[in-house]
């Protein structure tokens, strides 16, 4: 199974590098501090529910493409984790 991309990969590579755009830009139009939309570009945070509704508006595409990719990204992180997690089986 390939690991999909983080979701900030995939707002850097598609929208903000082909864009010319900086992170001071996108953090000013979508409200958000600087330092937070770094921190979700590098990984280091996921996209929120709000975070999705303002990256759709800012650049024309839906929460649920945000959500998605985060969805599929945590999915895959849990799989590869999946072989540590110790639990009784109740059924």
């Amino acid at each position: 199974m390939h690991s999909p991309a983080h979701p900030g990969q995939i707002l850097e590579e598609l929208y903000i590098k082909p864009h010319n755009l900086t992170i001071t830009e996108v953090a000013g139009a979508l409200g958000v501090a600087r330092k937070n939309l770094y921190a979700i570009i590098k990984g280091e945070y996921a996209i929120s529910v709000e975070m999705a509704f303002k990256l759709s508006k800012a650049f024309d595409t839906t929460p649920e493409f945000w959500m998605q990719a985060q969805m599929n990204y945590d999915l895959a992180k849990g799989y590869k984790e999946a072989g540590k997690v110790k639990v009784k089986r109740l059924i």
